[in-house]
């Protein structure tokens, strides 16, 4: 079996994508779960979005307790790494994966409406809306998801939709106290 340290070469500084598979592959056989040493994985720059995409599937599905953690993360990559092929959809769905994955942590969605390029119009905010509306239901702070909700809706010219999600955030800060 390879050491920490020979995966953490692999992963971080390998381009040959059957080397990171192979290595890969042994570290979950192992039982390997150091999410740290997965990060390293996909910010490998050798990888196309599609050969991240599989490592991160592959982890959460074989680790649930880290899908959330790794959803997380790999929208963070696709948001920051991949921007300039616009793939700000992909870290969108990864945050909605996320969202799935703990429905009442309100992370996600302030991430997702985070990462929104008015001037691009990217991720779409039809799509971004409606992903922070479904949260709303379910996350511990709704307030917190109203104001982007209110930030996006300005954004976008809907100034009405905008001062209602103001309204409602203020209407919890006025029922706490």
């Amino acid at each position: 079996m390879r050491s920490i340290e020979e995966f953490r070469t692999i992963f971080s500084t390998s381009d040959d994508f059957n080397v990171i598979f192979d290595a890969f592959e042994e570290a979950l056989r192992t039982g390997l779960k150091d999410l740290e040493l997965y990060r390293m994985l996909f910010w490998n720059n050798a990888l196309s979005p599609d050969e991240v995409r599989l490592f991160g599937e592959r982890l959460a599905k074989e680790f649930d307790d880290l899908a959330y953690d790794v959803f997380l993360w790999l929208a963070s990559v696709f948001e920051v790494t991949y921007s300039a092929y616009d793939n700000f959809e992909l870290a969108l769905h990864y945050y909605r994966k996320a969202a799935e994955a703990r429905p009442a942590e309100v992370e996600p969605y302030v991430n997702a409406a985070d990462c929104y390029e008015p001037d691009l119009n990217i991720p779409p905010a039809d799509q971004l809306l409606a992903f922070l509306r479904s949260g709303l239901p379910v996350v511990t702070n709704k307030k917190v998801v109203l104001l982007r909700l209110a930030y996006i809706c300005e954004m976008i010219g809907d100034e009405e939709q905008a001062r209602y999600y103001r309204s409602l955030a203020d209407d919890i800060e006025r029922s706490r106290n």
